[in-house]
């Protein structure tokens, strides 16, 4: 046997070893992330339980509203003190995994998987606006990190056990093992590659088997996502109501975020000379503002888990079980609870308090869906057996204009559903809020949210230019790949490529083949770490 061919051989060996690792670590990490997500998820659900039947006790005697502002101050403090622990928890929690997933932002796991833990269960006892699976994505991602130092992985396999455990996290939180992987390649890495993929995979298939071996000790189900709505496959004819909720949800979602950031900007001018007060003094603006909305209308406290649930009509003309405020009519309960949905789900993004949007925007796309059913029968009785659909359609386009993830929107639906008959105008309505949002110039508000934690953090302040000059090996992660389907470290650029006499300006669709000479210019504030992670990517 030729030295070539021997050399060809243990290449390959490399290269399954390599994704038998990420198979190995993958799984563990799934494991790990899936156990703690799940027992933070129960406490979650137990909170949420409390937390309604005490603000029900303190509405029917008000004698006891000191000892909601009590119980909301202390809390304020609790979660002030865990912020200045940890900046990492600051806010919802995707935008910090995502900078963990590209290796922007380091980790110092034990202490920030306890700290988000720690203050989004304090902010849920509280009664606040407030979901798990924002909070649940951060835990899975710093659990990623905790096995990769157990296990001593190198820089680029810890960006990827991040990425599981964050994909672990949203699916065990959400019960939807498929969003979980969209989010993988749609949000965190915002690409395709086989070794995202596979850690992935194997990562969410074992935290959902470990949450299911967990339920199954503790005697309880995993159960759908929403028992209430049943769904029938649409006419044609009845489109125009699905391109109508499109455009209304994409103006709405558009509207939603320039609030958000409106909010931020409004709550920065909160400043003292120290700084530790800062958002110490936000939070308890968000903590005692969402005690009063929870106060005033029940359906605006949690996630939104209850609120979509009570959208559902069963596939008739039923109405929603969504409690009366005020006396008022459903209509009118309805849209309070949106408004007020609305309002405190940016006031909280706005303020930095630890807290999950995912379910409450998509709780915000539901509201909107109940009020324009109310609309659509006036005109068309005959809609009552679409009207389920018609709040999942609604669901699926607000999420997408303010989240810029399509995929992601279109698989959740089918996922919450467990039925492809909503695909057609789910895809309709969701291609017209995401037009909407590109038209009026606004990014996804999870990397929008990363942009300004860098540069509150002073990320960019120290990243620095390095150029690196690396080969391609035979049967590297790189090796007859093109430039744009290599997941390179945050930043990188690849500058220039020699091939053998040739010099070539490398685009996108360049392959990239064994022997080549790269030039790769970095601004990175960790010179060794990227070095790693390219040595890791070209063998």
């Amino acid at each position: 046997m030729s030295e070539k061919t021997k050399e060809k051989k243990k290449n390959k060996g490399n290269l399954y070893r390599s994704f038998i690792e990420l198979i190995a670590v993958g799984s563990i990490t799934g494991i790990f992330a899936g156990a703690i997500v799940t027992v933070f998820n129960i406490l979650v659900h137990e909170g949420e339980e409390i937390s309604r039947n005490f603000y029900a006790y303190v509405r029917a005697n008000p004698a006891f509203i000191p000892l909601l502002v009590l119980l909301l101050g202390i809390g304020a403090f609790t979660i002030g003190v865990l912020v200045n622990i940890s900046s990492v928890i600051r806010g919802c929690g995707i935008p910090q995994a995502e900078g963990g997933s590209r290796g922007i932002i380091p980790f110092k796991w034990y202490r920030d998987l306890t700290a988000m833990f720690a203050a989004s269960l304090v902010s849920i006892f509280l009664g606040l606006s407030i979901g798990a699976e924002g909070p649940s994505v951060l835990i899975g991602a710093t659990a990623g990190d905790g096995v990769s130092s157990g296990l001593k992985r190198d820089a680029m396999i810890r960006k990827y056990q991040i990425t599981g455990g964050a994909c672990t996290g949203l699916a065990v939180a959400s019960n939807a093992p498929l969003t979980g992987m969209a989010f993988a390649f749609e949000e965190a890495h915002k690409r395709f590659t086989p070794e995202v993929f596979i850690c992935a995979f194997s990562s969410v298939i074992f935290g959902v088997l470990t949450r299911s071996m967990i339920y199954s000790i503790l005697g309880m189900r995993v159960e759908s996502a929403f028992h209430s709505y049943i769904f029938n496959e649409m006419p044609i004819r009845y489109y125009g109501f699905v391109i109508l909720a499109g455009l209304v949800c994409g103006a709405l979602g558009v509207a939603f975020y320039k609030m958000c950031f409106f909010m931020r900007r409004t709550m920065r001018k909160i400043s003292f000379k120290d700084k530790r007060y800062n958002y110490g003094v936000r939070i308890a603006i968000a903590v005692f503002l969402g005690g009063a909305v929870s106060f005033v209308a029940a359906g605006v406290m949690g996630g939104g888990h209850e609120l979509i649930e009570s959208l559902g009509t069963l596939g008739g003309n039923i109405q929603p079980t969504t409690e009366s405020a005020f006396g008022l009519s459903l209509t009118l309960t309805l849209l309070i609870i949106l408004v007020l949905k609305f309002f405190i789900t940016t006031v909280n993004v706005g303020s930095g308090i630890p807290c999950g949007i995912f379910i409450p925007i998509i709780a915000i796309g539901a509201c909107i869906g109940g009020l324009l059913n109310g609309l659509w029968l006036k005109i068309t009785p005959e809609m009552s057996a679409y009207c389920d659909l018609m709040v999942m359609i609604c669901m699926a386009a607000f999420f997408t204009t303010v989240v810029k993830a399509p995929i992601t929107s279109i698989i959740m639906i089918c996922e919450f559903t467990g039925s492809f008959a909503p695909l057609l105008p789910v895809i309709i309505a969701v291609s017209l809020g995401y037009i909407i949002g590109e038209m009026s110039r606004t990014d996804g508000i999870y990397e929008e949210l990363l942009e300004q934690y860098e540069h509150e953090e002073g990320i960019h302040e120290r990243a620095v230019r390095e150029v690196f000059t690396l080969t391609v090996e035979p049967h590297s992660i790189a090796d007859r790949r093109e430039v744009r389907d290599v997941l390179w470290p945050a930043g990188a650029r690849v500058k220039e490529i020699h091939r053998g006499e040739e010099f070539i300006l490398p685009e996108g669709d360049t392959v990239l083949k064994s022997g080549d000479i790269l030039t790769i210019v970095c601004k990175t504030d960790d010179a060794v770490r990227t070095r790693e992670d390219l040595e890791h990517i070209l063998g």
